[in-house]
């Protein structure tokens, strides 16, 4: 990163920032890691693997299809990091490279050999006995060949446009029986509709679980779809295009419609990337490349493992193997919540935190539940990024509107990847009767807030919040880590009643004292307390900062963390993937620690601690430390004022995940990351588990009593 360069972190360091391509890769890598781990079952390094295939495949679809067009477009411009898109797309295809290779490598001599260990193989055709050759040509033959359509590629067949992630074999073809026929080039495209792992039903039951591939299975039979033909090569491949949305919002009047024009286009991107099997000849992978138009040093050729290791979920989710898993794990319901009667009477008693996935879900889901059937509840308000299919609060979204409430819902359609769905969200919840919005005008709403009005049996209106740091998403909420927290506090019901009313109507500057809001006041208020902390350490009072987010990237706030570091804050970052600060640097960023914790859930919440001198401040919210979250999105931190609540985040959450030595890596000033150097002088402490056990223990009180 400038990244990396090489030099021992003792060294003098001549650079403020690292690289945030660099820094993203640097945390793949990480993910990689875990793949290799053997700590983890068997099973879920397959899982990993396949995580870390789609992360790269986002990865080039955005990123560096961002910096391509950078340069196509001839405005070089120069990130705070020092590097500019050239640059970086050289380091990117270096890093990449090696990375790709290394996942393969890891597929193929630690991942196989463990499956096959266990009694699950993953087979070549070529490979497969007798009995399982004939299974697999009777399976293709009923369930593939019906289905496959061969495109030749000659004067009267041009070459095909070929789909965004699309998987292909790619045939070197000639006529059969004639000496020297010249050779023509094929393409057939691998249905997505077909299930990519086959399963071979011998009836062996003692062999094991064996699997093939489709596309290797498809590559070999393909002669068939050439009849009087001979295939003398042939090459699975996939290209990976340019899926950015473009589009000028102030001069689009449906928004609605604009997007599903534009998820059309998204599949007709440039090329960034084409992943190929090593086998393929050189004439052949000349023409494909020159028929995409795509720049050599993204053409990564493998010989070690299937094509799109995203693929491998599906492994993971076909092998019926628990004990190849981790074990089950059943989340904590807190007792105030089990009788799933009248939630609101337990908002109204005290402000509650819940710690996903470690505590349950169910009351969020809950709690927009008996918003739709309470009598008493007038109006529900709710911002929708990402959910689930079949998503029961969506559900109870449109059983709302049918009970006669006013339900308005923001939805964001340029969620990433989920703008499909959103698109279909927002019809099913229009055509119930909810209103649907889109937001405002050039910022992405991506904070995670509820509202509930209801009214009191005084007769008054009093509103209930829901505010969190993840999406109202039940599947992911198994997943993530996050907080929710419910409270009826009127100041910050307030204020949440505001947002809503910003995002739907027209409000020129709001304003907001408890939350801190982008755009508005999150990164003015955010330099505030940094601020704060730095004055407070001048004084000799007591100052202190820790920051859990997924990502730190927006310059003025590094700048300023830097200079509380300077006047002597002690400064412990917890940042899962993109750091762009640079620490342990004597006289710039010397008490700063940059960790990054990549376990068996994803680290998504984001988690503000300020000392204020002997009286902490704790916020929790949906935005990170990125020029994105600060500027150009609507996100929402908020405070935790409830005393217990506070002590639960600090002294049970935050100070496990800063005893976390097991799946913790520290960044160091080279801008490499290292295990933590606790694991020579303590015992292994992973502050996931640490989590689950307690919750177990929880669970186990709640039931005895």
């Amino acid at each position: 990163m400038r990244g990396a360069p090489s030099m021992k972190s003792t060294e003098k360091v001549e650079y403020r920032y690292f690289n945030r391509e660099l820094s993203w890769l640097a945390f793949n890598r990480r993910v990689l890691n875990l793949c290799s781990n053997p700590r983890f079952p068997i099973l879920e390094r397959v899982r990993f693997l396949s995580i870390v295939g789609s992360n790269l495949d986002e990865f080039f679809e955005i990123r560096v299809a961002g910096l391509e067009q950078q340069l196509e477009s001839g405005v070089l411009e120069v990130g705070f990091d020092g590097l500019g898109p050239r640059e970086q797309l050289r380091r990117i295809s270096e890093i990449s490279s090696a990375m790709m290779k290394d996942a393969y490598s890891c597929w193929k001599s630690e991942l196989i050999p463990a499956l096959e260990k266990e009694g699950v193989y993953f087979k070549a055709p070529s490979a497969c006995s007798a009995s399982e050759k004939e299974f697999l040509k009777k399976y293709f033959e009923d369930n593939i060949f019906p289905a496959l359509t061969p495109l030749a590629i000659d004067p009267a067949h041009p070459f095909p446009h070929l789909r965004n992630k699309g998987l292909y074999v790619l045939l070197s073809i000639a006529e059969a029986g004639v000496r020297r026929a010249p050779a023509q080039i094929a393409i057939i495209p691998v249905p997505p509709i077909l299930s990519r792992i086959i399963k071979l039903e011998t009836g062996d039951k003692k062999s094991g679980e064996r699997f093939v591939f489709l596309s290797d299975t498809i590559k070999y039979f393909s002669e068939a779809l050439f009849p009087g033909c001979k295939v003398r090569n042939a090459a699975i491949f996939r290209i990976t295009r340019n899926s950015d949305l473009y589009f000028d919002e102030e001069e689009t009047e449906n928004l609605l419609q604009t997007i599903e024009n534009e998820l059309h286009n998204r599949r007709k991107g440039a090329a960034v990337r084409l992943e190929i099997e090593s086998c393929v000849g050189d004439t052949m992978l000349k023409s494909l490349v020159n028929a995409i138009d795509l720049d050599e040093s993204f053409i990564f050729k493998t010989d070690s493992g299937p094509i799109n290791l995203s693929r491998l979920s599906l492994a993971y989710d076909n092998i019926e193997r628990p004990d190849l898993k981790f074990p089950p794990f059943r989340p904590y319901l807190p007792p105030e919540f089990q009788s799933r009667e009248d939630i609101f009477s337990v908002i109204r008693e005290k402000d509650r935190l819940l710690h996903h996935p470690y505590d349950s879900f169910a009351p969020v889901e809950d709690f927009i539940s008996q918003a739709a059937k309470d009598p008493s509840v007038l109006a529900i308000k709710l911002t929708l990024y990402r959910t689930d299919s079949g998503s029961p609060i969506v559900k109870s979204l449109k059983e709302a509107a049918e009970n006669g409430k006013q339900v308005t819902v923001l939805i964001e359609l340029k969620a990433r990847f989920d703008e499909e769905n959103n698109i279909q969200w927002a019809r099913q919840l229009e055509e119930r009767g909810v209103h649907v919005l889109y937001g405002m005008v050039g910022y992405k709403t991506h904070c995670k807030t509820c509202l509930v009005v209801r009214r009191e049996e005084n007769g008054a209106l009093r509103r209930y919040v829901h505010l969190g740091t993840g999406n109202y998403n039940s599947k992911t909420a198994r997943i993530y880590t996050d907080l929710s927290l419910f409270t009826a506090n009127e100041s910050i019901s307030q204020e949440v009643a505001n947002l809503f009313n910003t995002l739907t109507g027209k409000v020129v500057r709001p304003h907001f004292d408890k939350l801190m809001v982008a755009p508005f006041c999150f990164h003015s208020k955010f330099i505030e307390l940094v601020k704060r902390e730095t004055k407070n350490a001048k004084a000799g009072k007591p100052a202190r900062i820790i920051i859990k987010v997924n990502s730190v990237i927006e310059q003025s706030s590094i700048d300023a963390l830097y200079e509380a570091s300077q006047a002597g804050v002690k400064i412990d970052l917890i940042v899962r993937g993109i750091c762009g600060l640079v620490p342990q640097v004597k006289g710039m960023s010397q008490n700063i620690t940059v960790k990054s914790i990549v376990g068996v859930y994803l680290e998504h919440s984001r988690i503000y601690y300020f000392e204020n001198g002997g009286n902490p401040e704790v916020y929790a919210g949906s935005g990170d430390i990125m020029t994105r979250n600060m500027f150009k999105r609507i996100e929402c931190l908020y405070p935790i004022e409830d005393s217990d609540i506070k002590k639960r985040i600090v002294d049970e959450i935050l100070a496990s995940m800063l005893k976390d030595n097991l799946f913790s890596n520290i960044l160091h000033s080279n801008g490499a990351y290292y295990p933590s150097p606790d694991m020579k002088k303590q015992e292994p402490f992973s502050c996931q588990q640490y989590f689950m056990d307690l919750s177990n223990v929880r669970s186990s009180e709640a039931a005895s009593y």
